[in-house]
């Protein structure tokens, strides 16, 4: 993607954003502890002449910028890390043991900040802006998103649009896609407690084996995505970890099982988590054991509104042409906070392609970066956007 298609406003400032998003990343920080990175924030918003306001969402930053009469759009960026040790070896890898960007939200922080500046100084829209900083995307204390909407966040700063972008490592950098409807999952967590009797290893037959309820019940709900769950949904059952017993000749008392699950499909959501329930109890009860389920609803469905969606598939495709565009995007079974606010202001959740290179990696990896090059291609996006929408 060439330098032409990049705003003169953004290109001025992105080699300082570069430099912030870098320092950003050595100084990572996880879900509701953003300090350091909400104090560079707010130091480049106030000098730029944003009105400012924090606390939401405990560390969360809301900048407004107005310019006249009309509506108001909200774009949102994402600030923490992650709890994963880096292993890139770079010059402004993370400086903090057992913390790191490895999600591109330090990316994702540049880009909008980057862009701020650009409006700041043309400002060229009629209405209003605000941009949404929020803290703890990754869920790690909970969700700073929902965090937010607790706190007042629409009713203090009503939006008319609201709009998000996440960069996607496989899809070339700078690319943007774009997808109508049911676009991220939903993720909701389920704990199976296994309650058997314990005995020796040596007399199986004198107690009920936990493990053998497990290893039974981890075949058995993988029927649930393919026997229950219809073929034309999409649908995720994972174990992540079976915990049970530390001795070689005990048969323990009890097991534990946690898994993830996910859905595009409120529906289908729901229908996962009465079989995944009634399995579990009625497994453990074939055992003469028994099951409790504990389950944690995460994150819902992630669903782009289909006019917004159109119109900022529009604006990117009169600036970049159809070859700027991600042909044919899929769901993603990932999930996304931004999903509680699309439940109450219409808006769309977009991607923007952090390289397709050899040797790159996905997010959530200890070797993964966000790639420089994509932040003023983004940056320059939602200037376009504002334009278009605030005329």
């Amino acid at each position: 993607m060439s330098h032409s298609t990049v705003l003169p406003g953004v290109q001025e400032i992105t080699a300082s954003m570069i430099k912030l998003r870098h320092d950003i990343h050595a100084h990572p920080e996880l879900g509701f502890e953003e300090f350091e990175t909400r104090a560079r924030v707010m130091a480049c918003l106030r000098e730029w002449g944003y009105e400012i306001h924090e606390g939401l969402g405990e560390t969360g930053v809301v900048a407004s910028l107005r310019n006249g009469k009309g509506r108001t759009i909200g774009l949102r960026a994402d600030m923490d890390a992650l709890p994963i040790k880096e292993s890139t070896g770079l010059a402004w890898a993370s400086r903090i043991e057992g913390k790191m960007h490895a999600c591109g939200h330090d990316g994702h922080t540049a880009i909008l900040l980057a862009a701020a500046y650009d409006l700041a100084q043309r400002k060229p829209f009629q209405g209003t802006v605000h941009l949404f900083f929020q803290p703890a995307e990754e869920g790690h204390g909970g969700s700073g998103a929902k965090r937010m909407l607790e706190d007042g966040l629409f009713r203090l700063f009503p939006c008319d649009a609201i709009f998000a972008m996440h960069n996607m490592p496989g899809i070339p950098t700078g690319k943007l896609g774009f997808l109508a409807g049911p676009f991220m999952a939903s993720v909701d967590n389920a704990t199976i407690r296994i309650q058997a009797t314990g005995g020796h290893g040596a007399m199986p037959h004198k107690a009920i084996d936990p493990i053998v309820v497990c290893a039974s019940l981890v075949m058995a709900l993988q029927s649930v995505v393919s026997r229950n769950v219809p073929p034309l949904e999409t649908a995720v059952v994972s174990v992540g970890a079976i915990l049970a017993g530390d001795a070689n000749n005990v048969i323990p008392q009890s097991a534990e099982m946690r898994l993830s699950i996910r859905s595009l499909n409120p529906e289908v959501r729901q229908l996962l988590q009465q079989r995944i329930t009634a399995l579990a109890e009625m497994q453990a009860a074939s055992f003469g054991a028994r099951a409790e389920v504990s389950y944690e609803l995460g994150y819902p469905v992630l669903v782009n509104d289909k006019e917004l969606t159109h119109f900022a598939k529009q604006v990117a495709r009169d600036w970049l042409g159809d070859e700027g565009i991600v042909q044919n995007l899929q769901p993603f079974t990932g999930s996304e906070d931004f999903a509680y606010w699309l439940q109450q202001v219409p808006g769309c959740y977009l991607l923007i392609g952090n390289g397709d290179g050899e040797g790159g990696c996905m997010v959530h990896n200890p070797g993964y970066d966000f790639n420089d090059q994509a932040l003023p291609i983004g940056a320059s996006y939602w200037v376009k956007l504002v334009e278009s929408y605030l005329v």
